[in-house]
């Protein structure tokens, strides 16, 4: 990601809440507790279990996940549209002030994805540039121009403000507008904790073993983004699928696009002293480190990209299987986002796999024409989606 404000990004050591910004008589988002399904919340990383598959230990967050939302839509339905009561106008202008400053981050940084949340309702359009914005600003704790002026501590402190605002005392305004959203939506704090965990692997870990490594990594920085949004963008009403169907689906949309990232920057990061791509996978292809660092394609290499690249595609067809499962003014951009970073896998092949010095992009026409694709798929739900697919 690019640099958004430092003043944005940097948690402060000594900051105090902000607590007249979210009311106290709102619905308080879920940390740790136990869901009606019986499912352990504990609240403790994906890694708790390390003799398990990384699958099976991100599976159990998905349930976790998956049981809050069946939790909400079993209940009465919550009226969103509604503003939430507040202490006094003040306080309400404030919030108001703060999800436009989240929304204004995401136009500037993400314009096609705020395209497509103006079709959403005002509601939990707001809820996911909150969302949006709390993903960036941990993002560029260890992937900004500060990055290393970053230490375990700073993201310890960061951690708790997580847990502040989780329990209504946000920081600064930012932090109010995603501590409105979690109090609203049901919303677990667990993804965001796995997503700072997942920026404390990258100020550790330059290299990974094998894929179980990497998927537990990709979850953590990508995944979770999914199993956040999914209660804020909602279930269509009529969708016959499981609550973990579409959860799944999500969060195979997170890993795809993060093995795309990957791909798509093994040079870069090469020359940042790090490699993305599974050690055994590299071994097993005849290739090395080394190989990496000189940059040179060569049958190998293609051989080696052809498998990494089939493998991101498997993620990206898990994910359609529920983008059309969500709520109907919520799917263009999941659409939008799948369709377009689905491209840059073939922007890879059309570069001849040279992704050391060539940066693999969708171009301006082709995203022009991937985004009323997208919105026509947006219309149809699953089963209309299903249909098309056979024929």
């Amino acid at each position: 990601m690019t640099a958004v404000l430092l003043w944005v990004v940097c948690p402060v050591e000594n900051a105090q809440p902000l607590l007249s910004l979210v009311p106290r008589n709102g619905r308080r988002g879920r940390s740790c507790k136990l869901s009606s399904t019986g499912v352990s919340a504990a609240c403790s990383s994906a890694v708790a279990h390390p003799s398990r598959s990384s699958e099976e230990r991100v599976y159990e967050v998905v349930l976790k996940q998956a049981a809050l939302v069946r939790e909400q839509r079993g209940e009465s339905a919550l009226d969103l549209k509604k503003p939430i009561e507040s202490d006094g106008m003040a306080d309400w202008n404030l919030l108001n002030e703060a999800y436009q400053r989240c929304g204004e981050v995401c136009a500037e940084y993400a314009k096609t994805f705020y395209l497509g949340t103006l079709l959403m309702t005002p509601a939990r359009r707001r809820a996911v540039w909150a969302i949006y914005v709390w993903c960036r600003r941990t993002d560029e704790l260890v992937d900004g121009p500060n990055a290393s002026h970053i230490t375990p501590k700073a993201l310890e402190r960061w951690d708790k403000r997580l847990n502040d605002l989780f329990q209504g005392r946000p920081y600064d305004m930012y932090d109010a507008a995603l501590s409105d959203t979690v109090a609203k939506y049901p919303v677990d704090i667990q993804p965001f904790k796995d997503m700072i965990e997942g920026m404390r692997l990258d100020l550790r870990k330059s290299r990974y073993e094998n894929f179980d490594e990497l998927y537990l990594y990709c979850y953590y920085v990508a995944g979770t983004v999914g199993l956040m949004s999914v209660p804020v963008m909602g279930i269509a009403p009529e969708s016959n699928a499981s609550t973990e169907t579409v959860y799944n689906a999500a969060l195979a949309l997170g890993i795809a696009n993060q093995l795309t990232n990957i791909l798509r920057d093994v040079g870069e990061d090469a020359r940042r002293g790090r490699i993305y791509l599974p050690q055994e996978e590299l071994a097993r292809a005849g290739l090395s480190d080394d190989d990496i660092f000189r940059g040179k394609v060569t049958d190998k290499w293609r051989n080696f990209m052809k498998g990494q690249i089939k493998r991101a595609r498997k993620f990206f067809d898990e994910a359609e299987k529920g983008v059309g499962e969500l709520n109907s003014a919520s799917r263009w951009p999941v659409w939008a986002s799948l369709l377009l970073y689905r491209q840059i896998l073939d922007a890879i092949e059309a570069n001849d796999y040279n992704n050391f010095t060539k940066r693999a992009y969708v171009g301006k026409a082709k995203k022009l024409v991937s985004l009323p694709v997208a919105y026509g798929r947006a219309l149809m739900g699953a089963s209309d989606l299903a249909k098309l697919v056979v024929r």
